[in-house]
């Protein structure tokens, strides 16, 4: 590692030594991911599908849930503001959150919704790893009760009073809406807002900065892109068009690219093995590293390249899972960041 590597590596990991305390606010979609693991014992007679021994059952926290779970486990001094059933699973939810030390007062109850659960089916031979097989969804119904938004609307606005960056996490389930943002809007310039959306990033213009994923800028743009170079000018075009400071665009084992008004892209490859364990919340880790990083001061190329860092460090766990900063310095530490 060169003199230069070694100085570069050297601040960003005083900034992930930084993050401790820093206080950051998540709006959006809770989810619960549940993992079902069994043994394969045999074929079934009745049709041509494995039967499983039940081994174990998992439920962990998913979508805004799981932002905020690494932004916990990063040092933040997170609190989520959402939507739960009055159900198991928003109650189990709600618990490994706080578990975690993530504040939970902005969650709202809300009897007659039940909480998104995403249940992955896990099977394998004896002494073998388990693998997915098949995922079974059960959707809450889009949220548009007006006086649940409007409680979730006042403990967005709460919340952000002291909040040094804020991300939201929409992954279309109508927590994170017109109504919802508003607070976030006329508080504009307050603190860094980062914006992750599945399907509706033109519906949250405006805000500072946001990570969508290849596909969805692809799916913005209505085509495919032949190459980096085409994303990047595409993502230009959108960047602008929405008004965001910078746009961040994860591409996989391809690494990412950074779009900065202003600026020449920035193309970051991939940290790691190319490998993937599990891409599972790969993108909730992307963004809380990457908000948490601008809380701490940060410029948008060195947020990217600790994000960056992040998600190749969680494309090699298990599950939907959480990086801690000792496994970011290693990481930084081993690559030589430049």
């Amino acid at each position: 590692m060169s003199v230069e590597e070694r100085a570069e590596t050297g601040r960003l990991a005083s900034l992930v030594r930084g993050f401790e305390g820093r206080r950051v606010v998540v709006l959006g979609d809770l989810i619960a991911d549940q993992f079902v693991s069994g043994e394969i014992s045999r074929v079934s007679r009745e049709a041509p599908v494995m039967i499983l021994r039940h081994e174990r059952t998992e439920t962990v926290p998913g979508g805004a849930a799981n932002c905020a779970m690494n932004l916990a486990a990063l040092g933040a001094r997170c609190a989520i503001v959402g939507v739960v059933g009055g159900d198991s699973a928003g109650r189990e939810l709600t618990g490994k959150l706080e578990g975690a030390g993530v504040d939970c007062s902005g969650l709202v109850v809300a009897p007659g919704q039940s909480t998104t659960t995403k249940m992955r089916i896990l099977a394998g031979h004896a002494h073998s790893t388990r693998q997915q097989v098949v995922r079974l969804d059960y959707e809450s119904d889009v949220l548009k009760d007006e006086r649940v938004l409007a409680d979730v609307a006042s403990n967005v606005r709460a919340a952000f009073e002291e909040a040094e960056a804020a991300v939201v996490s929409d992954y279309n389930y109508g927590v994170a809406c017109e109504t919802t943002v508003a607070p976030l809007r006329r508080a504009e310039g307050r603190a860094p807002i980062v914006v992750d959306s599945r399907f509706r990033m033109r519906e949250f213009e405006g805000f500072d900065s946001a990570t969508p994923n290849e596909d969805e800028v692809e799916q913005v743009a209505g085509r495919r892109f032949a190459g980096a170079a085409e994303l990047a000018v595409e993502g230009e075009r959108l960047r602008a068009e929405l008004g965001y400071k910078s746009l961040l665009i994860t591409r996989g084992k391809h690494g990412m690219v950074l779009l900065e008004g202003g600026e020449s892209p920035l193309h970051l490859d991939a940290v790691g093995s190319h490998d993937a364990v599990d891409v599972t919340g790969a993108g909730d880790t992307v963004i809380a590293t990457y908000a948490l990083a601008l809380a701490s001061g940060a410029d948008y190329p060195t947020a990217a390249r600790l994000a960056n860092h992040a998600g190749g460090v969680v494309v090699l766990k298990r599950g939907t899972a959480t990086v801690n900063p000792q496994e970011l310095l290693a990481s930084l530490e081993h690559e030589g960041q430049v």
